[in-house]
């Protein structure tokens, strides 16, 4: 039986002040040209795009909590600057009463 043949979706991300990490996922490459083949494929890729997303997005959250974490060592007037629930909260909204 003939091996099957595998393409690789490789995402990676590099930092001056963050380890670098890379996402690599193999996806089956369609055996044929055909349109069956073809979706197949796309539909492994199109799976394999939405968990590098999720891992990726796992990994920036992360290195955002080491960097936010590394900004407020040794400054604690940083650490409570920031409502982080009041911040969520406002997320994309407009806050009225600030000035």
């Amino acid at each position: 039986m003939a091996q099957e043949k595998k393409s690789d979706f490789t995402v990676s991300y590099s930092s001056p002040s963050n380890e670098p990490f890379a996402i690599t996922n193999s996806i089956p490459a369609p055996s044929t040209s055909s349109v069956p083949d073809k979706t197949t494929y796309l539909s492994a890729l199109r799976e394999a795009v939405i968990s590098a997303q999720d891992q990726i997005n796992k990994e920036l959250t992360d290195r955002m909590e080491q960097d936010k974490s590394r900004a407020t060592d040794g400054n604690p007037a940083a650490a409570k600057g920031v409502d982080e629930a009041l911040e969520e909260e406002n997320y994309g909204e407009e806050v009225q009463g600030e000035d």
